[in-house]
């Protein structure tokens, strides 16, 4: 019985199209947006070292970088597992290639545009449906104004279901391919071996194609994936964590202040209001007390003028 490997393995993806002209050619004719005539007619492949390297998650980006007889240049990765700076690095990465065309002296128009397909076995726009996303510099009111130069596409594997339309058979036999074939496959569908470029990347997948040292390697990757994904995990529950506990005591300070805050501002008013209706009380007592003591030193006052002694008036006025 054949056996197979995945081919979205380190091993094998670069086995078939780091070492395949003919096959990352089609692949990339298949999933780049590139219109009939700049179809790509024959590449060869560049020097990886012109790419800088990731010095993070290293086990799960495997690249392949070439370029067309026009000086085009085309990059490819699998990203197994997605992070957010992923975005950022293809960028870089894209970036890097194209300013390295320049040279001291020559003119700009001489540099040619990078492309950069991104296959990804995870899915990072759970938002919506399409999985197929193209980036480009393009004008905001007029998108049919492009500055040439780096355009970037990004596929999300696992949302990937076969297109019915004609034109994109070998889109859908290359995304079928990368989706379909694993360890668990026992027959590949007659669909994909009857293309025979598909045909060869199916046989090169071949468990028996590999020695026992390049077997290792393939169990390996996958155990750093698994580490990989479990760290990245933990982070995150970590961070969702921490997350948490600084949103809570933030929460109770902020409600604690604002509880003290209000409780202060009702006590205050409370407080205004009681000591007013407790002035007032007081006021006309005291205004009472006052008005009283003035009408008795004034009947004091007549009664004096009248002629009367001091003990009668004390005796009537009770002063």
């Amino acid at each position: 019985m054949v056996t197979y490997l995945d081919p979205k393995a380190d091993l094998t993806f670069k086995k078939v199209f780091g070492e395949h002209k003919n096959l990352v050619k089609s692949l990339l004719n298949a999933l780049l947006p590139l219109s009939e005539d700049e179809q790509i007619m024959d590449l060869q492949y560049v020097n990886p070292e012109l790419i800088p390297d990731a010095p993070w998650r290293k086990y799960s980006i495997v690249d392949v970088c070439c370029a067309d007889r026009r000086g085009r240049q085309f990059l490819v990765e699998m990203q197994m597992l997605w992070s957010p700076e992923f975005k950022t690095r293809v960028f870089f990465n894209a970036a890097k290639a194209y300013v390295r065309q320049a040279r001291k002296g020559e003119t700009y128009k001489l540099m040619q545009p990078v492309y950069s397909l991104n296959l990804v076995n995870d899915v990072f726009e759970p938002d919506t449906e399409e999985y197929y996303h193209h980036y480009k510099m393009v004008n905001i009111k007029d998108t049919d104004k492009v500055i040439e130069g780096l355009q970037l596409v990004f596929v999300e594997l696992p949302k990937f279901r076969p297109d019915s339309h004609a034109e994109k058979k070998m889109y859908n036999l290359w995304l079928r391919y990368l989706t379909e074939i694993g360890e668990k496959t026992r027959q590949v569908s007659p669909e994909l071996t009857a293309n025979k470029e598909v045909e060869e990347a199916v046989e090169q997948l071949r468990v028996a194609a590999f020695d026992d040292g390049q077997l290792a390697a393939y169990d390996y990757f996958w155990d750093m994936i698994s580490t990989e994904k479990t760290m990245y995990e933990s982070a995150i529950d970590r961070g969702f964590d921490s997350g948490m506990k600084q949103g809570l005591k933030k929460g109770m300070e902020k409600g604690m202040k604002k509880g003290l805050e209000k409780g202060m501002e009702k006590g205050m008013e409370k407080g205004m209001e009681k000591g007013l209706k407790k002035g007032l009380k007081q006021g006309r007592a005291e205004g009472r007390e006052e008005g009283e003591n003035r009408k008795t030193r004034e009947i004091i006052q007549k009664m004096q003028e009248a002629g009367y002694s001091p003990e009668e008036i004390s005796r009537i006025t009770g002063v």
